[in-house]
């Protein structure tokens, strides 16, 4: 083997199209997922204070917000709901008039061509800001998976063209699978969030969503941080139960779990690039600490990098706009 001078690896970063020919990894508007919060009401864009020009949306201005994102060449959405009322059950999440159902049904009128994942969990609809039911000082995890089920139902008869069920709940991937096939729903996909950690990320997420715990936090049902094994486990059984799409959540902090799960598995991965990084990055830049449109492309790179074949990020909209020569 020769080496220097003979061999310059500069040779191949001079002229910007060679960079391009032989770049190892790509990512396009076509990896994107936009997420979107929608709530009940009319005229309705509120804007959510740690995230920047990202919405509380009633369904008039999702659908504008829907048609701009697609306009752009963003094929994908995923949708979380705030319920007109909470309780302790979270009955909104799988009446056939509850929010997240309503949204569905006016994005698939408006846009029949976007595809509309669904969030499956209850605690932006419980008042308790859990993920599942509450019996005595727990979460009673079987309980859960019958609500689980008959909100991915719901959706699924809403028109959903995805369901990603979110709750950490041990068999809910199964669970959706069988009530799906049985109500006829068996070509539907679900996406799980099969290695959703237990992350400070979430903050600004809850803002948004509405959906902060009023007591105890998640760490018994997500997953310790320090966990990568366990990873694999998770993401192991819910392909045996038959999610059709795993999942990472949280992204940049766990690179090393979607390059594991990739190699391990082969199977179709997702990353959330979540709200605390979206924010991270948007207050850098306001400050003018950072480039913000050069950190958050080698951030969706580095994802994709590390294995993600789809990437639900809040910086869908305007990272389309950069992809397509805009500013």
């Amino acid at each position: 083997m020769t080496g220097f001078p003979e061999v310059r690896m500069r040779r191949l970063r001079q002229h910007p199209g060679v960079r391009k020919l032989v770049q190892e990894t790509r990512f396009s508007v076509e990896n994107l997922i936009y997420p979107l919060f929608v709530r009940h009401g009319r005229d309705v864009r509120s804007e959510i204070a740690p995230m920047p020009d990202i919405f509380q949306l009633s369904l008039d201005q999702l659908i504008t917000e829907v048609g701009e994102a697609a306009d752009l060449g963003v094929e994908a959405v995923l949708l979380f709901g705030i319920p007109e009322s909470k309780d302790p059950e979270g009955t909104e999440a799988y009446e056939p008039g509850g929010i997240i159902q309503e949204a569905v049904r006016a994005i698939k009128q408006a846009l029949p061509e976007m595809l509309v994942i669904t969030d499956v969990c209850l605690c932006e609809f419980t008042d308790h800001g859990h993920c599942g039911i509450i019996k005595g000082d727990k979460i009673d995890n079987d309980a859960t998976l019958e609500l689980l089920a008959k909100m991915a139902v719901c959706q699924a008869e809403a028109g959903a063209d995805i369901v990603a069920p979110s709750a950490m709940m041990d068999g809910q991937v199964g669970a959706l699978r069988t009530a799906l096939d049985q109500e006829g729903y068996e070509d539907t996909p679900i996406m799980a969030y099969s290695a959703k950690y237990s992350s400070g990320f979430y903050g600004p997420f809850r803002i948004a969503a509405e959906s902060a715990p009023q007591f105890g936090d998640r760490t018994g049902y997500q997953m310790d941080p320090p966990d990568v094994q366990q990873a694999m486990r998770e993401i192991e059984l819910d392909i045996q139960e038959g999610a059709d799409i795993v999942m990472v959540k949280p992204a940049l902090a766990y690179l090393d779990v979607l390059a594991a799960a990739k190699q391990k598995f082969g199977y179709p991965l997702a990353a959330y690039n979540v709200s605390g990084e979206y924010s991270m990055v948007k207050a850098a830049a306001q400050n003018e600490w950072i480039d913000g449109r050069r950190i958050t492309l080698e951030i969706l790179t580095a994802i994709r990098r590390a294995g993600a074949d789809m990437i639900i990020t809040y910086h869908a909209k305007e990272v389309a706009r950069w992809l397509n020569g805009g500013r």
